[in-house]
């Protein structure tokens, strides 16, 4: 059952959460609120809504399947909340008029100097080169935007010394506010430019953990450091906080760039006159050393030396050293596994969790199966069934046609982590849980449900880590508390529950006479 509206433009974080709410109801198994673009209407049909659903890119699509009664409630909630708008206060006349365009919008406000672009990629290139024309910077949430046209974007924004961040730039901290996928974290003198959306989550996150703060969290969008864009917003940021005032200590994110891409944002980093801490996710530590920066090998060190560094300290960090007491704490859990339970099954809503997961894991010997593979390890062949050492991104585009992303509606994410407790062969569940404007209320409630039902004596162990902060809406010490009294192990960071993962499972070998 499906309803379009047309010419109703909404932002796909609003469509999301919309999808989100409805998905909840009774008797609906799946819903899906979206604009007619030619993407769209065909991953509404690989997901099986009925085709063709007519509807034009500048219309909205309502498509709902379930039980006739809760597909007719569920559209009616959709229409309602389409619908809705703010209270307004004041008189008629004191009113501003609606904001349809990004010249309209600098026309009521000269100073503003920021556009964020969320609009479907056949139409986000051109809205990025409407906003740079007028002078403004651009954070480009949308994706599925060319690599060509990606590049005409940056040059251009290069050219008039403007800030892109994306396309597929999913969070950022510009001045305090958070845009996107955001965390609520103090002020501080720490610049992070970041490649990754929750990388700088991590990151962001583990510094106000810490009691520091954050100057200004810029991403750049994932295929920023690629050998045809060659880092032009990396590069950007880099400069800009080597020039700001406010900011004393600089962290650069990513996974491993192209080579001279690379080298080209360490000799920048390397003369800009302040301490820069790198992490490029994989890359060999002497190789950035030898550029005179300050190497991190995970998300929490960078947040870690960073810390260090803004306090004239000692910048050394042990996040991969496994304590005395942490051995201890997991043999404890560990002993009433049996020894069938051999496999570490890693379900994530971030991409970049996973992808540090499988290589600390690989430094343990453990290689997994992923739909989102590092080098060495081996590609799923099917996404919907484990094989051995398994490790998921749920975020990934595979998971998300026709569905909202799991930090939103973490539902397909939890139904995974219940496939795997049911699983004789699982170990260890490793997940994660991501905080922060636009993802989902309380997301520890949701998946309690589940945890809840299973038998302690006979399940495998759970393993996670909870990225967010005490200010963010969900607050971090609620979640954590929550998690604990359902026996889930909590790590501080996303490397030491891969860490604690891997142990777990070698400890699981070592009882099956098997040396990894």
């Amino acid at each position: 059952m499906y309803k379009v509206f047309n010419n109703m433009y909404q932002d796909s974080v609003s469509l999301m959460q919309i999808s989100a709410q409805i998905c909840k109801l009774a008797g609906i198994t799946q819903a899906s609120v979206v604009m007619g673009t030619e993407t769209n209407l065909a991953q509404l049909q690989d997901a099986g809504f009925p085709d063709p659903i007519k509807a034009s890119p500048n219309d909205l699509i309502i498509a709902v399947m379930g039980e006739t009664e809760a597909c007719e409630q569920a559209l009616e909630i959709a229409h309602q909340r389409l619908n809705s708008k703010p209270e307004e206060s004041g008189s008629a006349s004191m009113r501003t008029i609606a904001v349809t365009s990004l010249q309209m919008a600098q026309e009521q406000n000269a100073s503003v100097n920021l556009a964020l672009i969320s609009v479907p990629g056949d139409y986000a290139a051109a809205e990025a080169l409407k906003a740079l024309e007028l002078n403004m910077n651009v954070m480009l949430f949308s994706d599925n935007v060319s690599l060509q046209q990606e590049k005409q974007i940056k040059l251009l924004a290069q050219d008039k010394n403007l800030l892109v961040m994306g396309p597929d730039c999913g969070t950022a901290i510009i001045n305090g506010l958070p845009l996107g996928f955001a965390n609520v974290v103090k002020s501080g003198c720490i610049g992070v430019v970041g490649a990754s959306g929750t990388g700088l989550q991590e990151v962001t996150c583990r510094i106000d953990q810490l009691g520091a703060g954050v100057s200004q969290a810029i991403g750049t969008g994932g295929h920023d450091l690629h050998e045809e864009i060659g880092g032009i917003s990396m590069l950007f940021g880099l400069n800009a906080l080597a020039q700001d005032e406010n900011t004393h200590v600089i962290v650069l994110i990513s996974k491993p760039p192209a080579r001279h891409v690379a080298e080209k944002i360490l000799r920048q980093a390397q003369t800009c006159g302040k301490p820069v801490v790198v992490n490029f996710l994989g890359a060999e530590p002497a190789e950035l050393i030898s550029f005179g920066i300050h190497s991190a090998e995970t998300l929490a060190d960078s947040a870690d030396i960073a810390v260090a560094l803004s306090q004239g300290k000692n910048s050394a960090s042990t996040h991969l050293a496994l304590t005395q007491s942490h051995l201890e704490l997991l043999q404890q859990h560990a002993q009433h596994l049996s020894t069938t339970r051999k496999y570490i099954r890693g379900v994530f809503a971030g991409g970049t969790f996973c992808y540090e997961s499988q290589l600390l894991c690989q430094k343990h010997g453990i290689f997994a199966y992923s739909n989102t593979p590092t080098h060495g390890n081996e590609k799923l062949n099917d996404i919907w069934r484990s094989n051995a050492h398994t490790l998921i991104d749920m975020g990934d585009d595979d998971f998300t046609r026709g569905r909202p992303h799991p930090m939103i509606d973490p539902t397909l994410r939890n139904q995974r982590i219940q496939a795997e407790l049911d699983d004789p062969n699982c170990a260890v569940v490793l997940f994660d849980l991501v905080l922060g404007y636009g993802a989902t209320m309380d997301p520890a409630q949701e998946l309690l449900q589940l945890l809840n039902q299973r038998d302690p004596q006979n399940s495998p162990l759970l393993v996670a880590h909870v990225c967010g902060t005490e200010a963010d809406p969900q607050t971090r010490s609620l979640q954590i508390n929550a998690l604990h009294q359902s026996g889930v192990l909590i790590a501080e960071c996303n490397a030491q529950a891969a860490l604690w993962a891997s142990q777990i499972a070698l400890i699981q070998a070592e009882k099956n006479g098997v040396t990894q």
